[in-house]
């Protein structure tokens, strides 16, 4: 459609194309374990809310501003982005050791929970078969200095490649720790609550979600949990063969699934816009 808004990101994007790709949701969860090693930004979520009852809302929360900030109009997104910078700045946090009161809306510790989540989307799909050379990798890193911004932080001082990235993460290594907050996240993702008639469920398809999640933690995560996780080549089989299972369930099916933030987009922007893996290095 001539003159629609393609949105923060455009169907050009290498967002636009991973972000709809099902392993999200296992990337999400990687996300959630990553976030919970550093002390301080852990603390912000679980002294500000009751992560074991809300903990799905707060993974749906999530989910739907990735897909509005990707998806969505320019408007749309800076909407959401002001929506949670607004939340941050009235939230604080202490630390218990200190007594330290401290704001959650700091800058690294916003960084924390930006990088993680990139970190975790690349990773897994990467891992689980989605293709993108090593340059559309370092794009997908740049591209997320506007998620960035939307939330806070300033688009110069985060990761723009892989490099980068990684540098963040061996600077940042000496301020994490698996503390009770984290152990907490921990217990949630392994046995979250449920009605008593999905526990069957829960056994068989989320203990594989979270299993498959945790053991495509970087080696540092594993030694901080304090659980060994298996050999790197079975993790990347497994990833694999479900990445290879989610996708043969037509991509019309899964996005009929609300919000419905794609069907929105190609609405908007006309067929041409479907997101699918095979558009990008064109």
């Amino acid at each position: 459609m001539t003159g629609a808004d393609p949105g923060l990101f455009g169907p050009e994007s290498v967002t636009w194309q991973l972000h709809s790709d099902p392993v999200m949701w296992i990337a999400g969860v990687r996300a959630l374990y990553l976030q919970a090693l550093h002390p301080r930004a852990v603390r912000g979520v679980m002294q500000n809310s009751d992560f074991r009852r809300d903990a799905w809302g707060r993974l749906m929360r999530t989910a739907g501003f990735v897909g509005t900030t990707t998806y969505g109009t320019t408007e749309a997104a800076e909407r959401a982005g002001a929506r949670v910078r607004k939340i941050h700045r009235m939230l604080t946090a202490t630390d218990p050791d200190t007594g330290e009161r401290y704001g959650v809306d700091e800058p690294a510790l916003l960084m924390w929970v930006h990088c993680a989540e990139i970190d975790s989307y690349l990773h897994v799909a990467r891992r689980s078969g989605f293709r993108l050379t090593d340059a559309e990798a370092d794009r997908y890193v740049a591209e997320h200095r506007r998620s960035a911004r939307l939330v806070g932080l300033d688009p110069d001082a985060v990761p723009g490649n892989r490099a980068e990235m990684a540098e963040y993460f061996e600077k940042v290594r000496p301020d994490l720790a698996a503390g009770p907050e984290a152990r907490e996240v921990d217990d949630f993702l392994l046995r979250p609550p449920t009605h008593p008639l999905l526990v069957p469920a829960r056994e068989v398809l989320w203990r594989r979600v979270a299993h498959l999640a945790y053991a495509s933690l970087p080696p540092y995560a594993h030694e901080l949990y304090g659980r060994t996780a298996p050999a790197p080549a079975t993790v990347t089989r497994q990833l694999r063969l479900t990445g290879l299972l989610l996708r043969r369930v037509p991509a019309r099916l899964r996005w009929q699934l609300p919000p419905k933030h794609i069907l929105r987009a190609m609405a908007r922007l006309g067929p041409d816009a479907r997101p699918a893996p095979y558009k990008l290095g064109r």
